[in-house]
């Protein structure tokens, strides 16, 4: 018996998320590396958010910046089972943390809907289920786009939480060594 409770749920959460049959398929550019063995799911439910900013190449243009994740990772029954902060980092119940960047990324297959990812991670806290957590990747995603609202002077500063909703995947590697 796996003696992880994030882990031992994967077959519940597999079964909660076997019933959605409009998951589109991850292509290809997402995949991790070989040898990485999918370890959990985890939906996520919470916002982006961005701030209405200068634009850094057109002068006297303004534009949405993406800021930060704020978002609750979930367990299969919708119970709180960690968070997803700036960084990005995703952090469990236990401690255990990890620190991730864009690797490659995908358009989502519905408009209006931030895009899917490939992230490289690494261990950034105490020893618990992220522990180990070398990839991750978001999909599934709902909503979470940059405000269809003009960003303008009068906007400047002001931030925007745009509700979102994904699945994060957590691979590990059986060639992972601690990279703290």
């Amino acid at each position: 018996m796996n003696s992880n409770p994030l882990i031992s749920l994967l077959p519940a959460i597999g079964l909660a998320l076997g019933g959605c049959s409009a998951a589109a398929t991850i292509p290809d550019t997402l995949s991790p590396a070989a040898g990485a063995t999918l370890a959990m799911i985890l939906p996520a439910k919470g916002a982006q958010i961005y701030e209405c900013r200068a634009n850094k190449t057109r002068a006297g243009q303004f534009e949405w910046a993406f800021v930060a994740p704020d978002a609750e990772l979930l367990d299969a029954r919708g119970n709180h089972a960690g968070r997803h902060g700036a960084g990005p980092y995703w952090q469990a119940l236990d401690g255990s943390r990890v620190v991730a960047s864009v690797a490659s990324r995908a358009d989502a297959p519905t408009a209006g809907t931030i895009p899917w990812l490939l992230l490289t991670a690494r261990n950034d806290g105490p020893e618990g289920s992220f522990s180990r957590v070398s990839a991750i990747q978001r999909v599934n995603t709902t909503g979470g786009a940059a405000p269809q609202a003009p960003c303008t002077r009068e906007k400047l500063g002001q931030q925007a939480r745009v509700p979102y909703t994904a699945d994060y995947r957590f691979f590990t590697s059986s060639t992972l060594t601690s990279r703290r």
